[in-house]
């Protein structure tokens, strides 16, 4: 098969209505996520949480209820479904200069691998055996740690993630995610636009702060201290008006979900 033919069969699958249609489940059910993830963050404002403030907590949650496990697959078909549509809009993406071209098949190639990672997470949940990720994440920093070079690892892991953090917070900020979607008309547009700016800077703060606590868990090197998601919201509860700051960021994660099934709705594709 020539590489015209290749490109062909891609664009066909992009732009498949079946694809498309899942790829929108993608964002839904992430936005499913979100809101679990806001809702156990404010639940250990008021002492009831119990569970991790992550995508474990929320899987925990969903496998928990009543037509739970019909919910994770869905969330595991949805993120599947997106991850191969970015990875295909990756592999077809056109124009611009060839370094900018890179750069942002790059962010694609990033996002799609993320939301994969997402739906494989849920898998054991679906199946009846998941497992925290905070002791995950601490059990992975334990093994770098140990290993040579593992503590520059670490540190570059934290940066990156610090990084990612840092651009969903400019994300928000600057309305960028306008590109992702097509504005409703008002008064919708305003409360879509609000929903974007709080869900992508609260979002930005806690990545910030999961990659505050990777280079903190490599200068110190005490893996303890690398505790995903979860161990970062918690770390935030900590800090002086710390249950008014995980308030917020609840709120915000709740708002990004919104936005998500927003963008299920409205998203360019």
């Amino acid at each position: 098969m020539n590489d015209a033919s290749v490109s062909g069969a891609a664009r066909s699958a992009k732009n498949s209505t079946p694809l498309r249609g899942l790829a929108r489940l993608g964002f839904a059910v992430n936005g499913l996520v979100h809101i679990l993830i806001g809702s156990l963050a404010i639940s250990i404002t008021i002492g009831a949480g119990g569970g991790s403030a992550d995508q474990s907590g929320a899987f925990g949650q969903l496998a928990s209820t009543p037509g739970g496990v019909f919910l994770l697959w869905t969330v595991v078909v949805g993120m599947f479904a997106l991850g191969l549509w970015l990875l295909i809009s990756a592999f077809l993406m056109h124009g611009g200069d060839s370094k900018n071209k890179w750069k942002r098949r790059a962010a694609e190639l990033a996002k799609a691998v993320t939301y994969i990672a997402v739906g494989a997470s849920a898998v054991p949940f679906a199946l009846g055996s998941g497992s925290n990720s905070s002791s995950s994440a601490s059990s992975a920093s334990a093994t770098l740690l140990s290993s040579p070079g593992g503590v520059f690892v670490l540190i570059l892991a934290g940066v990156v993630v610090l990084g990612v953090g840092a651009y969903f917070v400019y994300k928000g900020v600057t309305q960028k995610f306008t590109e992702d979607i097509s504005l409703p008309a008002e008064p919708m547009r305003k409360f879509v636009l609000a929903l974007g700016v709080a869900g992508y800077v609260a979002k930005g703060i806690a990545i910030g702060v999961v990659g505050i606590l990777l280079i903190a868990a490599a200068v110190t090197h005490d893996s303890s201290k690398s505790t995903g998601l979860d161990g970062a919201l918690k770390n935030l509860a900590s800090l002086p008006y710390g249950m008014v700051i995980l308030t917020v960021i609840g709120v915000g994660f709740i708002a990004y979900g919104l936005y998500c099934f927003v963008r299920a709705w409205r998203a360019r594709l």
